[in-house]
């Protein structure tokens, strides 16, 4: 899903960039004294809202119901359906250009890459007659392990949220020339690092289309090589480190000549795509591993979607507003240096979470087209999983426990 959303921000910004201003761009179609003209957003939103009332139309037509309660009669006849779970909400979805929401259930993490989940140890309470026992009151849902990954994913999701909403405003406010005059009718100091680049709606509009592609390439290809060479906690330092680089780097795109201007950008959005996309996935796991429960996987989204609602809420408003105030004082650069400020947090904090060495692990491997990088006369090896059985009735006194050594199978899943 993720990758179809990337799809979609590929396409959304040429819509806007493409049909925005019509009355510009397309005199001899669109008037300046038309309503096109008056409004020169109109088009293309209304394009984007003709596209949602095709996609509520397709969707009413040719999608069939998931909820086992609310099926038609005749859909219980159909032989083989599958069973759909609805009972654990999606994680919060990345503002805009970093990808849609995901559900931790899953095994590919919105990639075309494999994950394993190797457990290593597990606990299993049984009553004496094999019906699963109900966990323990005492039983801790929100860790310390689990705390500390959702304030990262709250602190991810907010920089990021900066970088979307500061990227188009800084692209088209305008640019301090090189004498430091004729902007807004003031003078700068040369080198200033005051204003933006000056560029048209149109040429944003291309620039967010090659976002895109650049997020689908690294979302389909780097992340599964990435997160297969590092491992899922490497990976996570690597790109948790990285990501004060993506914010400091931008406001210095206006030093650079017109020759280089566009290859700098690119630069700069390759950077920033490689640390935030490979970023979430790798959070999704560690949250999920992190998990005590499966049973407690539906408040763990909970908080985790609550917080990222929360940071993204605050995002926006703080970053705009540092940036109204860059303007004032001839240093738009604050508001980047600001959301580098909070990717450091980041980085101190990642530091207060420690590995997680017991309990399932999940491994990613690329797959077609990198199946010449899997050797299938060579299987992987992995550590024996370990079952630690309980087995008793209503009180502790009576539980046994059993370790259990478990023969390792090819997908290592017990």
């Amino acid at each position: 899903m993720p990758f179809v959303w990337s799809v979609g921000t590929i396409l959304g910004p040429s819509i806007g960039g493409c049909f925005s201003d019509p009355a510009k761009n397309f005199p001899s179609h669109f008037t300046a004294e038309g309503i096109f003209g008056r409004f020169p957003y109109l088009l293309p939103n209304l394009i984007c809202s003709a596209l949602m009332v095709l996609s509520v139309i397709a969707a009413w037509i040719f999608m069939e119901e998931t909820h086992p309660d609310m099926q038609p009669p005749r859909a219980a006849d159909i032989p083989h359906r599958p069973s759909i779970s609805t009972g654990r909400p999606l994680f919060p979805a990345q503002p805009t250009s970093t990808g849609a929401g995901a559900n931790i259930e899953h095994e590919s993490y919105g990639t075309f890459a494999h994950v394993e989940e190797s457990a290593i140890e597990e606990d299993w309470n049984v009553k004496a007659d094999g019906t699963s026992r109900a966990p323990s009151v005492n039983e801790k849902t929100f860790t310390r392990r689990v705390i500390l990954l959702t304030v990262a994913l709250g602190i991810f999701t907010y920089h990021s949220m900066t970088y979307d909403h500061l990227l188009p405003i800084f692209f088209q406010d305008e640019r301090v020339p090189p004498d430091g005059t004729h902007m807004m009718h003031r003078d700068y100091q040369p080198g200033s690092l005051a204003g933006g680049l000056g560029l048209s709606t149109q040429d944003v509009g291309v620039i967010m289309t090659v976002q895109g592609l650049i997020a689908l390439f690294i979302q389909g290809v780097v992340f599964p090589l990435m997160a297969s060479y590092l491992g899922i906690w490497r990976t996570f330092i690597a790109v948790t480190i990285a990501h004060p680089i993506a914010y400091f780097i931008v406001p210095w795109l206006v030093f650079l000549p017109q020759n280089l201007l566009y290859p700098g950008i690119y630069a700069c959005l390759t950077v920033r795509n490689l640390t935030s996309i490979v970023a979430y996935p790798v959070l999704l796991i560690l949250i999920k591993e992190a998990s005590p429960a499966p049973n407690c996987l539906g408040k763990i989204n909970g908080l985790a979607a609550s917080t990222g609602a929360a940071c993204r809420t605050m995002a926006a408003p703080i970053a705009g507003y540092l940036y109204g105030v860059g303007i004032q004082i001839d240093l738009t650069a604050l508001a980047w240096w600001a959301s580098t400020a909070v990717a450091l947090i980041g980085v101190i904090q990642v530091f207060f979470i420690s590995q997680r060495k017991t309990g399932p692990q999940h491994e990613v491997h690329v797959s077609a087209p990198f199946h010449f990088m899997d050797n299938e006369d060579q299987p992987r090896r992995h550590r024996p999983s370990v079952v630690h059985i309980r087995v008793g009735g209503d009180g502790d006194d009576n539980d046994v426990d059993e370790r259990t050594p478990l023969r390792p199978t090819r997908s290592n899943t017990h």
